[in-house]
């Protein structure tokens, strides 16, 4: 669906009915696990409408808000669209939440009920005895009994782009959850823009690896998929082995991840590289060079010739386009993803912008940037210090609401003029490119004055496999001048866990120095430290910034 930026923004049920309407025998969501299923847009058109008359017939009225939590299944995309349908508001549910605090964040968005699979109704149903509505997504749940589903034509709610579509809880990696309220229009105008920047077919497959609540899925994954006509292929689990079945079985063409991920598929082509021996590791890492070099200076593309039975081993067959969005990628693994021939791109963006700011384009990619900001997005860099780093204020259709019930929160980011703070440190070309450098919350202030960014460094660690995780923080070098040292905690690979203590620190100062000795001098690691438990993470793989045990 084309909407010009200067036009009204459909909304997200308008948008799905649209390509709905032109692709109706078309593929629109596909798994392979528990069982095998292909749905058309015509089934899944059909189920949204059977789902929204129950729940409206169940007493769901409009901007009324309904949990929805469960593992990514078309069920759940179904009713996803259904709640919508009805006039309602979506909350999606982290479903690795403990059921404690997925009935603390279903009762702070004031839903009036719920939809679940059976990991969490049971907790729900006690929570919400009076619930208006109360639907398992899984077959035999007791929210699934009742009479015949109706299906005539009766009209349903009408809505507006300004109205209310989905609150979003999100503690990041920097803070207490807070419930992002976005529109109609803040997620059908991400979604459009950002097609300017990555043409979308309706041939294309989606692969829905990582979790649907999570705005950067919700939007690049499903949402984009359906404003085009495109199929979701549902992923069941995350072991890498599944993955690449899935890769294969499901024919994906869009393969979105995060960098954790993107760093291990790496890290595998590599070492399986370096196990054909030094002169097979020596002429793909010079036909990777060149490869990467022609790509970057004439938009043409040798390495998917080159290097097509590496892909096809990896699973990247067929796959068009890898996004790497929800974190920071090492410049390093970018680059060499292209030099192997993938289109490899990546984002940037905040569940607070829906999320998508910046994308870069295929044809046109910087190794060291987020991309180029979106059409009709309004950017300034505030407090720039001497190196034009500054905190990233935004404005545009994606930018949200406000936090849910907390007009102290919202007054802290969102300015009366329509600008929110980032909370991000960046820098911005000429040519409209971002550059991400850091959070401003976790500024590191050095003895030398320097503000140092732990983000940085901890790119230097994405290609050494030895290290599964890397938090870097500062440290207090002087209390009364408020200066810092950089220290970084290490969680180890399975295999050097089980080293001997003094193997593994000896082993590990050799990772340590290997990074100070890229890094500028101030950004030099002064200590470190090897855990023996990881670090706690979010949903999307990142490590937790804030309220981080480190033990």
């Amino acid at each position: 669906m084309s909407v010009d930026s200067s036009a009204d923004w459909p909304t997200l049920t308008e948008l799905f009915e649209s390509s709905a309407s032109q692709h109706l025998d078309r593929p629109c969501f596909a798994a392979s696990e528990p069982v095998s299923l292909s749905w058309t847009y015509r089934e899944v058109s059909r189920r949204m409408l059977r789902l929204a008359r129950r729940l409206i017939e169940a007493g769901l009225r409009p901007d009324q808000a309904v949990a929805l939590t469960g593992a990514n299944s078309p069920e759940w995309a179904v009713a996803y669209l259904a709640i919508l349908k009805a006039g309602a508001v979506v909350v999606p549910l982290d479903p690795q939440l403990k059921p404690e605090e997925t009935v603390l964040l279903a009762k702070a968005g004031d839903c009036v009920g719920f939809i679940a699979d059976s990991g969490r109704y049971s907790a729900l149903a006690g929570a919400f005895p009076q619930a208006a509505v109360s639907w398992g997504l899984d077959e035999g749940q007791p929210g699934t009994a009742g009479g015949p589903l109706r299906e005539d034509k009766e009209e349903f709610p009408l809505r507006r782009p300004a109205d209310l579509a989905a609150i979003l809880f999100t503690s990041g990696t920097t803070g207490q959850p807070k419930g992002v309220m976005l529109s109609h229009e803040n997620l059908t105008s991400d979604c459009l823009l950002a097609q300017r920047l990555m043409p979308l077919f309706e041939t294309d497959i989606f692969y829905a690896l990582l979790p649907l609540h999570h705005s950067y899925t919700m939007l690049a994954v499903f949402l984009e998929a359906l404003s085009v006509g495109a199929s979701v292929f549902f992923a069941r689990k995350m072991a890498a082995s599944q993955v690449l079945r899935d890769l294969r079985e499901g024919g994906v063409t869009m393969f979105l991840g995060v960098p954790l991920l993107f760093n291990k598929l790496m890290l595998g082509i590599l070492d399986g590289v370096r196990k054909k021996g030094p002169v097979v590791n020596g002429l793909v890492r010079g036909l990777m060079a060149f490869s990467g070099f022609v790509k970057l200076t004439t938009r043409s593309n040798p390495g998917r010739r080159l290097f097509r039975p590496l892909l096809e081993q990896a699973g990247l067959g067929h796959v068009r386009i890898c996004i790497s969005g929800g974190g920071p990628l090492a410049p390093s693994v970018f680059k060499k993803f292209n030099q192997l021939g993938v289109d490899f791109v990546q984002g940037y963006g905040l569940t607070e912008t829906s999320p998508i700011l910046a994308l870069n384009p295929v044809e046109a990619y910087r190794v060291h940037s987020v991309g180029k900001i979106l059409p009709g997005v309004e950017i300034r860099l505030e407090g720039t210090d001497e190196t034009g780093q500054g905190e990233i204020v935004v404005r545009g259709p994606m930018v949200m609401q406000g936090y849910y019930r907390n007009p102290e929160a919202t007054s802290k980011v969102l300015l009366p003029d329509g600008w929110l703070k980032t909370g991000d440190i960046g820098r911005l070309d000429a040519k409209g490119y971002l550059q991400i450098t850091g959070r401003s919350k976790s500024l590191i202030v050095t003895e030398g004055g320097k503000n140092v960014y732990p983000e940085e460094i901890e790119f230097a660690f994405q290609l050494h496999p030895e290290v599964e995780q890397v938090f870097v923080k500062g440290f207090i070098l002087h209390t009364e001048h408020r200066t810092e040292g950089i220290e970084a905690w290490i969680y180890p690979a399975e295999t050097h866990l089980r080293q001997p203590e003094p193997e593994r620190r000896e082993h590990f100062q050799h990772v340590v120095n290997q990074v100070n000795a890229g890094l500028r001098p101030y950004q030099r690691i002064a200590r470190f430290h090897v855990l023996d438990k990881p670090l706690e993470m979010t949903s999307t793989r990142k490590v937790r910034r804030v309220g981080q045990t480190i033990a």
